[in-house]
């Protein structure tokens, strides 16, 4: 199973579609990677937009300047997809709903989670976030992990991001996902930060029993062996 989600590639297609059938505009675009192949040997060809997808988000039509851009990207499990699609239509009415201005849903197949930072600069966001396929093993083939950062631009470091991690049926649902990243977003907006000095202190109940028995972890610093 392990095998097979890092070898399967993402039906963007089929992503696209049903995003848009929630009312959902998405731009398809592609890393500097030519196959999967290329994808696990050049780490560096995934972090970077190819020329073709630079020059679509430039051509993007903006009347202000975006709050969040959202990338949903293949990754090291393309079975997470799925539930990053699960997520994005969970969160994303909750962010409109508040008065967040959202740039269209970036699909970008080939991604690391450093393109975030590139795609977010492009088209002037103030957070950018990148859903993706965290390396499968220990039984768990299907783990999505969600990683935002303030202020994207070339050179953003690990330590200046967030990553909500395990978001699958078995570990953090979409549900609770959306709750925690809608949570840190906008402490991320109100205080303009990210990273290490942006923590999930809310006070929950039986938070640390849930999480014992989930499994799930949020990662209060960008710590990723696939970034």
């Amino acid at each position: 199973m392990a095998r097979d989600a890092v070898s399967v590639a993402i039906d963007f297609a089929s992503v696209s579609k049903t995003l848009n059938e929630q009312g959902l505009e998405t731009l398809l675009l592609e890393s500097r990677v030519s196959d999967r192949s290329e994808y696990l040997r050049r780490p560096d060809l995934g972090r970077r937009l190819s020329d073709t997808s630079r020059q679509r988000l430039q051509e993007i039509p903006t009347s202000k300047p975006a709050d969040l851009v959202i990338a949903v990207s293949d990754g090291l499990s393309a079975l997470a997809s799925s539930h990053g699609v699960e997520l994005v239509t969970k969160l994303q009415p909750r962010l409109k709903s508040n008065g967040w201005c959202m740039a269209p849903i970036m699909l970008v197949r080939f991604g690391r989670v450093a393109i975030q930072d590139e795609i977010g600069e492009l088209v002037g966001a103030s957070l950018s976030l990148i859903l993706l396929g965290e390396r499968p093993g220990l039984g768990s083939p299907d783990s999505l992990g969600a990683y935002f950062v303030y202020g994207p631009r070339a050179g953003r470091t690990d330590a200046e991001r967030n990553c909500v991690s395990n978001i699958r049926p078995e570990g953090l649902s979409p549900e609770l996902a959306s709750e925690t990243l809608y949570f840190l977003l906008t402490q991320s907006r109100t205080r303009k930060l990210s990273g290490v000095s942006l923590k999930d202190d809310r006070q929950l109940p039986m938070k640390e029993e849930l999480r014992s028995i989930s499994g799930s972890k949020v990662i209060e610093s960008g710590q990723s062996d696939f970034l």
